[in-house]
């Protein structure tokens, strides 16, 4: 696969199929991006298991952190790797070695290991590298361009306003009441 662009409908079928993500990395420093994009994925109904040695056993934003990815009591749909490129090949091997393996690793910005994607790719994960799944999921909905971002999609229309307690989130799922 090309991994330099990836198509607006390889994206969306991505974040479309994922229920279950894995983070690992993830931070409970609410000012790191890990912290946010995990609260994001939340918000947009995504079940989200925090993977950080140094934190297992810990909650962050009322999820258990765990040490590695065999600790997580459920199959995850996706890893999404908060670390560096470097690290990115040991993390895909422990996907792997899943005895239900994600379907998906993805990457985060500035993250890319072409030999930890292709070794996924190998075993029949889908690989999306170098791209954030929160400014996807903003950019696809186009809420995103609410913030002068371009999103890539062009529309006079205003967004619905939406009854109160519930907000708009990516269009190919449903709003949700919030907890």
């Amino acid at each position: 696969m090309n991994h330099d662009s990836y198509s607006d409908a390889t994206i969306r079928a991505i974040l479309s199929d994922v229920k279950v993500i894995a983070m690992v990395g993830a931070s409970a420093n609410a000012v790191r991006p890990s912290y946010f994009v995990l609260k994001h994925l939340l918000d947009r109904g995504y079940r989200v298991h925090p993977v950080n040695p140094g934190l297992a056993g810990q909650e962050i934003l009322g999820c258990r952190v765990y040490a590695s990815l065999a600790e997580i009591p459920e199959p995850v749909d996706m890893v999404d790797i908060f670390r560096n490129a470097e690290a990115a090949a040991a993390i895909v091997e422990e996907a792997i070695a899943l005895s239900q393996r994600p379907k998906v690793i993805w990457m985060q910005l500035g993250v890319r290991n072409d030999a930890a994607a292709a070794r996924a790719e190998d075993v029949g994960m889908t690989v999306v590298m170098n791209r954030c799944p929160k400014i996807e999921l903003g950019r696809l909905s186009s809420e995103i361009a609410w913030m002068g971002v371009n999103s890539r999609t062009i529309s006079a229309k205003r967004a619905p306003q939406l009854k109160a307690g519930k907000f708009q989130k990516l269009g190919l799922r449903t709003t949700f009441q919030r907890d």
